[in-house]
């Protein structure tokens, strides 16, 4: 089983390598993993994430591949060699592109785990009908899903709102990623299809991402230990429930 604190991963959102630094320093040893992603590494580039892994921390690099084949998979080379323990690509990059990042992530040395993008947490149904996806948005999750674990991705990044069909349809040997997670009571800012940490690990998720919430509170420790202490209790519920 997973610690609460090996499932909780906290988001650097933020523009610069020293904000980021301050972020992790002041959270110490409460969190193992962090998530860098298109704002910091577009700011800082590969550099914050070698200094984060050389300090010891994890890193789920979410850049959410999407391109040509070969292009993806020098990418996730590239992204390899940095030695992040987890990836993105989107899943609508189809199954020669899941499976070219697979295999350029598992042949390589530290080789990180493949996540598939489902449909991002801040769009609904409404968003997919604008950009011509018919059906509905759980159907497509669960299509997407299941084409990315069919082409050897690890695991897959979707809301929590899809987790507990994806997990009733296609079992649990796989990661569950779910964005989007806020605390009772926080603003939803840009996200649309929002959960509590509870509510993600009761719907199955092996992993939460958690950003403003934490890095944006008064006291960021002790957003942490919040965030944990639900995530445990959310655990314990559901081991009492099988």
């Amino acid at each position: 089983m997973i610690s609460p604190r090996e499932r909780l991963i906290v988001a650097l959102d933020v523009s610069s390598s020293a904000e980021a630094q301050e972020i992790v320093s002041s959270l110490g040893d409460s969190v193992r993993t962090y998530k860098v992603g298109m704002q910091l590494y577009t700011a800082e580039g590969p550099q914050i994430v070698r200094e984060l892994v050389a300090s010891g921390k994890k890193i789920f690099l979410d850049l959410k591949y999407h391109d040509i084949p070969n292009t993806v998979a020098a990418a996730v080379r590239e992204a390899a060699q940095l030695g992040v323990s987890m990836l993105t690509v989107h899943a609508s990059g189809g199954t020669k592109m899941l499976q070219v990042a697979t295999d350029a992530a598992r042949g390589s040395r530290y080789a990180p785990q493949v996540l598939a993008v489902t449909v991002l947490t801040s769009m609904n149904a409404e968003d997919l009908k604008q950009t011509g996806v018919p059906g509905s948005l759980a159907d497509l999750v669960l299509h997407l899903a299941s084409l990315a674990l069919a082409a050897g991705c690890d695991g897959v990044v979707s809301s929590a709102h899809e987790v507990r069909n994806l997990r009733a349809k296609l079992g649990n040997a796989f990661l569950a990623v779910t964005p989007g997670v806020r605390p009772a009571g926080a603003a939803h800012g840009d996200q649309a299809r929002v959960v509590t940490p509870a509510e993600a690990i009761a719907a199955g998720a092996t992993h939460i991402v958690v950003g403003r919430p934490i890095t944006g509170a008064p006291n960021p420790a002790a957003a942490v230990e919040s965030a944990l202490r639900d995530m445990e209790k959310a655990e314990l519920a559901v081991g009492q429930n099988k």
